[in-house]
Parts: C-alpha cells; sequence; structure tokens
C-alpha cells in the first residue's frame, strides 16, 4: 500500500478511499475513467487464486469422505471476505503494474 513510484506511504483516507494524488511526489492515480478495472481484475484473480488453493488443498486431503459443511466454512468467507481484505493492496498493485508498462512503453519517463 505504497506510491509505485517514491514508496511513500499513506495513499489512503480510509480503508476504501484512495488519495487522488501521492501526498509525497504528486503521482496522479486515476489517468481516466475505468482506470481501474485493472485493479479489480487483479484483486478477482487473487481471491479466486486462494480461493482455488485452499479448496483444491481440502479435497485432496479429505478425499474420499469430503465433509462438506466443514468445507464451506472455510471456503465461503475466503470468497466473501477476501475481496475487502485485498481491495486497497490490489489498487496499489495495480498502480505499479501500470507504471511498469508505461516505463517500459516511454523508457524517458522519470520516476
Amino acid at each position: 500500500m505504497r506510491c509505485a513510484r517514491c514508496g511513500s506511504g499513506h495513499l489512503f483516507k480510509g480503508y476504501f478511499k484512495m488519495a487522488p494524488d501521492c501526498p509525497r511526489c504528486g503521482l496522479h492515480f486515476e489517468r481516466e475513467q475505468g482506470y481501474w478495472a485493472g485493479a479489480l481484475a487483479i484483486n478477482i484473480v487473487a481471491t479466486g487464486g486462494l480461493f482455488a488453493l485452499v479448496f483444491i488443498a481440502i479435497l485432496i486431503a479429505t478425499i474420499p469422505k469430503v465433509p462438506v459443511l466443514p468445507v464451506l466454512l472455510v471456503v465461503v468467507p475466503i470468497a466473501v471476505l477476501g475481496p475487502i481484505v485485498y481491495y486497497p493492496f490490489s489498487k496499489t498493485v495495480w498502480v505499479a503494474v501500470d507504471r511498469a508498462f508505461l516505463q517500459r512503453l516511454d523508457p524517458n519517463e522519470k520516476g
């Protein structure tokens, strides 16, 4: 949860509200409408991946008699709470990914 340009923290005003600009270097985060779709994709992939890993591990550990209720008690909270917990991280990861692509396209960009 740090700036992709300068590494500064304090990018969030609360858990769900990201500052429009980095307080230290002034990097503007939302470059265009729909910019956060990438963060949404990262959040879905990360949460879905964790869900799949845990689900498959439980299945492998309990086959042939899979206890359905205990499995649900473990994986449903991952599916429900995972995206909420990972939300601010996915936004800052997306800014870093976007900046990495921008620097590859324009090697003269500083920061």
